[in-house]
């Protein structure tokens, strides 16, 4: 029997659609993950570990304010797919709607941020409203930019989402290196967020230029999306707690020290979970496609498991091998405190990948068992931070035995859904008229 070399082995898995569509996507989350990590190492190398616990504290609110956006890039994704399936060219009368429609939200948060500013603020120890205005600001504009985003990934424009993905982040970075340099500090950090934000906004605009000329489609019914709009609002909101929380309660019980090493280690954590995000934004449609045609989904659950975690293991090897490394390269020598927790809060990354691949999996199929158990993982989580925080080593096993258990509970739940799952799963009625 003839040997196939690695190059024609390689060939061979290059032809797998759901490889193919992984590599484009983790491209551009590699590039907007390392954007991201290089955006607070120059923010904790420049304001040092006590300022950068403000920016790190405000960049998990802002991550935590992005839910909505997430569960909208879901909701338009799965829309839009199916209006391609049905070759409906209703894509300008849905993002012109949505558009519309997310304004009013927009607003009424940015009313909210101005009134609440000064007792945040206060809370987190920051010196002035100004950082918390324009995280305010911030925040309404991602759920402007999920616009355009989940049409994109439902007309699986990957090479496009890529790039919006990645250029949010090389902007982001460039502007808080000048900002910071400038002596802009905890404002300009912020101030960087936002025009990354507003750069690909247009971006996105430019992307969809195609479906802005010629006839407008028929005019798409927003109602229908609303049903699956709770599930998916139930498991975006959990995880985005799950990786935000602990920085949040730690910024509160720890010193102002210890919470910037905290801060550092959760960025060095989530390297994985943005490294490998790709594979369950993949997974999603991939999903409602083999339902909704009578197909069993547990290969392609577990191949992307199997990418997950080969990613994940390579990405370990290095966080075991040279943590100082890591941390010298990211934070600089006065984040030292930080190294010997680098591989522990690498578990902890991989944890929530694999969390984050079952919810996603969970969302595809329409399941609802998955979100008290969902619920149950997040407020594991804070109880253990609230009994022990004596040290940020405290913090940090806290954190791993809740996501390690919440994959224990997930899993099982996916091992009796499977079995069961038929096309009805992932059906939406029609409103009525």
């Amino acid at each position: 029997m003839q040997r196939v070399g690695p190059g024609r082995r390689l060939a061979q898995l290059l032809q797998n659609r759901l490889i193919r569509q992984n590599l484009v996507l983790f491209f551009g989350g590699l590039v907007a993950g390392v954007g991201g990590f290089v955006y607070h190492a120059i923010a904790g190398r420049i304001l040092g570990p006590d300022v950068y616990g403000q920016v790190a504290f405000l960049i998990a609110v802002y991550a935590v304010g992005t839910g909505p956006a997430l569960i909208l890039i879901v909701v338009l994704a799965r829309y839009t797919a199916m209006l391609l399936a049905r070759g409906d060219p209703g894509v300008r009368s849905l993002f012109t709607r949505t558009v519309r429609l997310i304004a009013i939200p927009c607003l009424f948060f940015i009313l909210l941020t101005t009134l609440f500013a000064r007792p945040v603020a206060l809370y987190a120890h920051v010196g002035s409203t100004i950082p918390i205005l324009v995280l305010g600001f911030s925040i309404a504009l991602i759920w402007q930019v999920a616009i355009p985003r989940g049409i994109l990934q439902g007309l699986q424009r990957f090479t496009a989402l890529s790039l919006n993905l990645s250029l949010e982040l090389v902007v982001r970075t460039v502007v808080v290196y000048l900002l910071l340099r400038a002596g802009y500090a905890v404002s300009g950090a912020m101030a960087a967020v936002f025009v990354g934000l507003g750069f690909v906004f247009l971006l996105g605009l430019f992307s969809l230029r195609d479906h802005f000329s010629g006839h407008v489609g028929r005019r798409v019914r927003l109602r229908a999306m609303a049903g699956f709009s709770l599930t998916a609002t139930a498991g975006i909101i959990g995880v985005l707690i799950l990786y935000n929380q602990d920085v949040i309660l730690s910024k509160h019980f720890l010193s102002d020290h210890d919470a910037g090493i905290y801060g550092g280690l959760n960025k060095i954590g989530t390297i994985l979970y943005f490294l490998t995000l790709s594979v369950s934004q993949v997974l999603f449609p991939r999903v409602v496609e083999a339902v909704a045609k009578e197909q069993h989904p547990g290969r392609i659950l577990l191949s992307s498991a199997g990418i997950l975690a080969a990613l994940g293991a390579g990405a370990l090897i290095v966080f075991a091998a040279v943590p100082q490394l890591i941390v010298g390269v990211l934070f600089g020598p006065a984040f030292d405190d930080a190294i010997p927790l680098v591989f522990p809060v690498g578990l902890i990354g991989l944890a929530l990948s694999l969390d984050n691949l079952l919810v996603q999996f969970f969302m595809a199929v329409h399941d609802r068992v998955f979100v008290p158990i969902l619920a149950l993982g997040v407020v594991a989580e804070a109880l253990l931070i609230v009994l022990f925080h004596a040290s940020v080593r405290d913090v940090v096993f806290d954190v791993l035995a809740a996501l390690v258990g919440l994959l224990v509970l997930l899993s099982a739940r996916c091992y009796v859904l499977l079995p069961r799952l038929r096309a009805s799963s992932v059906a939406e009625p029609e409103p009525a008229l």
